[in-house]
């Protein structure tokens, strides 16, 4: 019964989980970068690591992805999908989400790549603590 019960509840926030990735990725495709960053965490320590190095809190996010994409042009900032290829509860409030994101512009051209995210269950929802996208 107890296995059971844990399932369910692994499943209860698989699904949840779920749910923020794809409000996050409807935020994008709809030019809100608000309703974009809204998965992330207002704490501070929050971080987001690419190429250039690593990014910590949600502000100094926003400042990267307004400089490196144009969200007032959907030309410019491509239409996002991620596919989500793993997922591991890591107890009861935190998981591992592994996927891989694509951008897709009108002129053809597409960029692509792994992204691996920790998420923390907060009064606010699940939301992504550490980010790692290449």
């Amino acid at each position: 019964m107890l296995l059971l019960l844990s399932l369910i509840a692994a499943d209860a926030q698989n699904s949840a989980v779920d749910r923020a990735m794809t409000q996050s990725v409807a935020g994008w495709n709809a030019g809100d970068i608000n309703r974009f960053l809204n998965i992330y965490s207002d704490d501070p320590t929050t971080s987001f690591i690419a190429g250039e190095g690593i990014v910590r809190g949600k502000a100094a996010m926003k400042i990267r992805y307004q400089t490196k994409y144009d969200f007032t042009d959907p030309a410019k900032r491509g239409v996002l999908t991620i596919e989500r290829l793993d997922y591991r509860p890591l107890g009861r409030d935190f998981a591992l989400y592994i996927g891989r994101y694509t951008l897709r512009y009108p002129d053809g051209h597409s960029a692509s790549g792994p992204t691996s995210v920790v998420l923390h269950h907060e009064a606010g929802g699940w939301k992504i603590i550490a980010d790692h996208s290449s």
